[in-house]
């Protein structure tokens, strides 16, 4: 799991309860109409997926269906079954609109999984083959459970700081806000690290008690409080009746959050067995990004049908999927990597960066004892370089 990403399911549970009726669904498997059946891809070219890959392509999320996964999902085929008891989809895996072969099975994680991070996860279970990775998330995990990148699916965090704008009438960033010296709210001890290091906030701001309610950022408008440009903005104006106005906020990239978010990855001792898979499947997965973005309409109506047959307590709105896109799109979350201009790729001076800068953060609060090599984190061997966004 994402650290941060927890938070949004008790932003949601807790403040809409009042307003939320989740859909009656009961237990066990539920499917769609069937439509019509994919074609076949041309045997053995690059879209046929039956005798490389596993006949289930099990893709292991970091939080709840939303759209920043919305590459995975859009993959999933009509025939799709959703499990409301083991909280997964599965259908056939459909790229480009032909059946590859193989079936995909895609399951959430946070609270479905118990909060467990993805590369634990992935050690515990061989059949998942990729999973969601966020670069800081990785260099924790590199001693005991490696995992290594493969593409990444969005090229900025979406990871922000927000503040109430009447509250700092004239701040235009958040190192603004933060020279007040207001309590900064956040849940991730790494992000106030970050922020320490630069002198932008005191020790004496920190505040690492956010469990993801409005309830402090609604009774002291005064702080910053950590959020997500794909969701906060959106939801405060118009879904938290108890704010009901616009946030300004600024992204941690900007200061020096450089990791890649939710970079799809495998476990680092089945790369050499999932190549054959890999040299076909990463092309897939930048393409299915890409496609997701330019028609996301079908993934986000799926995408909200399976947050609500869950009833984990999260809730995903039709409304907050398609910001959520938009944000994706306007904010620059997602572009090509812009040091080669090939979408997916991993920079590898942004990755020596990134172990650099969060690499000591973790040694000082004790999460890990040596730096990872940076190019044990990532590899680009699969990436086609032709595919770039348009």
């Amino acid at each position: 799991m994402r650290r941060t990403f927890g938070l949004r399911a008790s932003v949601l549970a807790t403040s809409l309860a009042a307003a939320l009726v989740l859909g009656a669904c009961g237990g066990g498997e539920t499917a769609p109409a069937a439509g019509p059946a994919a074609p076949a891809p041309p045997a053995g070219g690059p879209l046929d997926l039956a005798g490389v890959c596993p006949a289930t392509v099990v893709m292991q999320q970091d939080w709840q269906p939303e759209a920043e996964h919305g590459g995975m999902y859009s993959l999933v085929g009509p025939d799709r079954t959703i499990d409301a008891d083991a909280k997964l989809v599965r259908g056939s895996l459909v790229a480009q609109g032909v059946d590859t072969g193989v079936d995909i099975e895609v399951r959430p994680g946070g609270p479905n999984v118990g909060f467990q991070p993805v590369p634990a996860l992935m050690q515990l279970d061989d059949s998942i083959v990729l999973g969601t990775v966020y670069s800081d998330v990785a260099i924790a995990a590199s001693a005991n459970q490696p995992v290594v990148a493969v593409v990444g699916q969005m090229t900025t965090s979406p990871l922000m700081l927000m503040w109430d704008p009447a509250s700092h009438p004239g701040a235009q960033t958040l190192r603004d806000v933060a020279a007040s010296g207001v309590p900064v709210l956040t849940s991730d001890p790494i992000i106030t690290a970050l922020l320490e290091k630069q002198g932008i906030i005191s020790s004496a701001q920190v505040d690492t008690s956010y469990e993801g309610t409005p309830a402090r950022f609604v009774s002291d408008p005064r702080i910053l409080q950590q959020g997500y440009v794909t969701a906060e903005p959106y939801l405060y104006e118009r879904e938290i009746t108890e704010w009901g106005r616009p946030v300004a906020n600024q992204k941690l990239a900007d200061y020096g959050y450089s990791v890649y978010p939710s970079a799809l990855s495998v476990r680092a001792d089945r790369l050499e067995q999932l190549r054959p898979c890999l040299e076909k499947l990463v092309p897939i997965m930048q393409r299915a990004q890409l496609d997701y973005l330019a028609d996301p309409a079908p993934t986000n109506a799926l995408i909200v049908e399976l947050v609500e047959t869950y009833q984990t307590g999260w809730s995903y709105s039709p409304g907050v999927a398609d910001y959520a896109v938009r944000a994706l799109r306007e904010e620059q979350l997602v572009t090509n990597d812009p040091a080669s201009g090939v979408f997916g790729q991993f920079d590898p001076a942004r990755m020596q960066e990134i172990v650099s800068t969060f690499g000591p953060i973790q040694q000082a609060q004790g999460t890990i004892t040596q730096l990872p090599a940076p190019d044990s984190l990532y590899t680009n061997e699969f990436i086609d370089p032709s595919i770039r966004m348009g």
